[in-house]
């Protein structure tokens, strides 16, 4: 039967990979030989095993983790899903190249602050700028004991610019395609200043379309048709929203319903909605309750209903799904959901850079 198979050795050259690199997908039981020989412990290898042995050549290549390689093997006969994981793969990457330029550019001005001031000049469109500011305001922290989250976070990117905010229990994100003269850098706006923002963005609309921004570690400057605001970043370093987002909503979610954004409002504002009431830091706060109807829509779920002990649905702040749906400002928006314990998002069906996600709460 050997006479049939490949030896290790024979894999290693027709797939690029090393032979110590096999014995390691071996161990990890991503590429197991289909013999093993109970004398030596040689490995053999049948000829089918070499496109997947190559796969695994090409994510190893390119850094893929082992769980999303033993993934990618698992459903290398269903593409979209290999291509799913490759598409998070690289967003992973470019993240972190956005992070190592950042981190770079903040070296070079701890090497010589003085001479080498680093400040990007942005120039964007007005009105999705204050789409942008408008779609994350809601979800500035007020809590005077984390003053770092008291504000927006302008994440420069070489093509745009991401405005993020969070207050620990629903996070915020928008982002706007701009023409970027300069090294990528985060600014943290105070709210005070966002606020002066989105007046100045609303003044005298039809002036000018474009805004223009200078972004430093010291300063931020807006000019808008000639009108300036100048603000001072506070001193934080803002939480690492990437890692957020990627543990909480990472992957493809179980249900991705679209409603429409005024009947849902209204069933929640309604006068006798169904809702719970929970406390938390000594606040009570309204819950509002969410599961899928017989035809796998969403619909309001009351406080003493029996859902069953597999129903799909989540508790969330009532007032706070009420300003995410404000926030996206849209006739229809996309709820997401895996299960009762992870965050629901809410998202614009248009434009995937912009939406909200929202913790849950335990029922």
């Amino acid at each position: 039967m050997e006479s049939d198979l490949r030896s290790i050795g024979e894999l290693a050259r027709a797939s690029g990979l090393t032979v110590s690199a096999l014995r390691f997908y071996d161990r990890s039981g991503v590429l197991v030989p289909v013999l093993v020989d109970p004398a030596t412990g040689y490995r053999w290898y049948a000829d089918d095993q070499v496109a997947p042995a190559r796969l695994v050549a090409g994510l190893r290549r390119v850094g893929m983790p082992l769980a999303g390689i033993a993934d990618a093997l698992r459903h290398r006969h269903q593409p979209a899903v290999v291509h799913r994981l490759l598409d998070a793969h690289l967003r992973r990457l470019e993240d972190g190249l956005t992070d190592a330029r950042r981190e770079l550019s903040r070296i070079r001005a701890l090497l010589d602050p003085e001479e080498n001031p680093v400040t990007t000049r942005i120039a964007l469109s007005r009105a999705d700028l204050a789409a942008a500011v408008a779609a994350v305001r809601f979800a500035v922290g007020t809590d005077p004991e984390l003053p770092v989250l008291a504000g927006v976070l302008l994440d420069v990117e070489p093509d745009g610019v991401r405005l993020v905010a969070t207050d620990r229990h629903r996070l915020a994100m928008a982002r706007v395609a701009a023409r970027v003269d300069g090294p990528v850098v985060r600014a943290l706006l105070p709210v005070a200043a966002v606020d002066e923002l989105r007046a100045l963005l609303d003044t005298g609309v039809g002036a000018t379309p474009e805004a223009q921004l200078a972004v430093g570690a010291e300063r931020v400057e807006v000019s808008v048709a000639g009108r300036p605001l100048v603000a001072t970043p506070l001193p934080y370093d803002f939480p690492d929203y990437r890692r957020l987002l990627h543990a909480q909503v990472g992957g493809a979610p179980a249900y991705r319903i679209e409603v429409d954004v005024a009947a849902l409002r209204s069933a929640l504002s309604a006068e006798g909605a169904a809702t719970l009431v929970r406390e938390h830091e000594g606040v009570r706060h309204q819950v509002a309750v969410l599961g899928l109807d017989e035809r796998g829509g969403w619909r309001v779920v009351g406080p003493d209903e029996q859902t069953g002990p597999t129903a799909v649905r989540v508790g969330v702040n009532r007032e706070y799904l009420l300003e995410a749906l404000d926030a996206g400002d849209r006739g229809q928006l996309v709820l997401e959901l895996d299960g009762p314990i992870t965050p629901l998002a809410v998202r614009r069906p248009d434009d995937a850079d912009a939406f909200s996600v929202l913790m849950p709460v335990r029922l």
